[in-house]
């Protein structure tokens, strides 16, 4: 008991040493003042957040300074957003571009299988037995064999066209975007590196004016002064080319769609020309599809008759 008295009594001493203290110094140092109504209770005036206390006085809470964050604003909001934008909407374009290139590959790989397999469909049907039985019916495949493989030739030179016109010129568009991001990633650095020495030179300005420190703050501004010119070289290039790059898109790519429409209209005519002559020469008049649909089931109606393939 008289230990924990001795201790008590120790520690209201130091208090009031402290409160006394802090307070001599609150006038010439302008950042205590004690509360009028009470003759132990501190506050900072500079700080309107609470702060922690030690033996009952209130220690004001330091932050500590952090390399890379400047108080100053470097870069206009209005800026950030508009290069945030413009970037934003090449980054869809290259999305698109390369979506774009991948679906007309799928395209021309699929016409030209579509149009090999029916090639080997009408070769398959010259090797039949029937066609050596059924002269007219040899007749009939010889035509369709041949209209294949005139389908399959424009079709190939089709494709041709549009690996030419519209493929290649996606793929020389799309090479561009990793340079593009590149450009983007050397402005981020320099901005990193801007406001790393920004923050700097705020440091040294916050201290006391000393030969040291005056020194180091004339160093830190040289070192600033380099890097800001070379952000703000980045910076502007890159909103000065990244709406016009945008802008071209148009004239870049139109040739390669008008190229892409009339390759289709050639195509498609060819096949026009192809599968009617190949009606005409099958066509027989009178018929309509109504009559050959009767003439095919009254057929199969034959087939199923037979014992063979008899339902058991």
């Amino acid at each position: 008991m008289l230990l924990y008295k001795a201790w008590d009594a120790k520690v209201r001493a130091a208090e009031a040493m402290t409160l006394q203290a802090t307070a001599t110094n609150s006038s010439s140092l302008g950042l205590w003042s004690v509360a009028p109504d009470s003759g132990a209770t501190l506050r900072a005036l500079q700080d309107p957040q609470p702060t922690p206390h030690i033996l009952g006085v209130q220690v004001p809470c330091r932050i500590p300074f952090k390399i890379g964050q400047p108080k100053k604003q470097i870069i206009p909001k209005t800026v950030e957003r508009d290069f945030e934008r413009e970037y934003g909407k090449l980054q869809q374009l290259e999305e698109q571009t390369k979506r774009l290139q991948k679906d007309m590959k799928k395209s021309t790989d699929a016409d030209l299988a579509m149009s090999k397999s029916a090639v080997k469909i009408s070769l398959d049907l010259l090797s039949n037995p029937l066609c050596e039985q059924d002269q007219e019916f040899l007749n009939m495949v010889t035509a369709l064999d041949t209209a294949m493989k005139r389908m399959d030739a424009f079709n190939q030179e089709k494709v041709n066209q549009i690996q030419k016109t519209v493929i290649e010129p996606l793929k020389k568009f799309g090479s561009v975007f990793p340079s593009l991001n590149m450009a983007v990633k050397r402005r981020e650095q320099a901005l990193q590196d801007y406001r790393r020495l920004q923050a700097k030179v705020e440091k040294y300005e916050e201290k006391e004016k000393t030969g040291p420190v005056l020194a180091k703050l004339h160093q830190a501004r040289e070192e600033l002064r380099p890097v800001r010119e070379d952000f703000e070289a980045k910076n502007k290039q890159l909103l000065d080319e990244m709406p016009r790059f945008y802008g071209s898109r148009l004239d870049y790519f139109q040739p390669s769609f008008e190229s892409l429409i009339r390759a289709q209209v050639v195509y498609y005519s060819e096949m026009q020309k192809i599968f009617g002559d190949l009606t005409q020469q099958f066509d027989q008049p009178g018929h309509s599809d109504e009559q050959r649909e009767r003439e095919n089931e009254a057929k199969l109606s034959e087939l199923r008759a037979l014992s063979i393939v008899a339902d058991d």
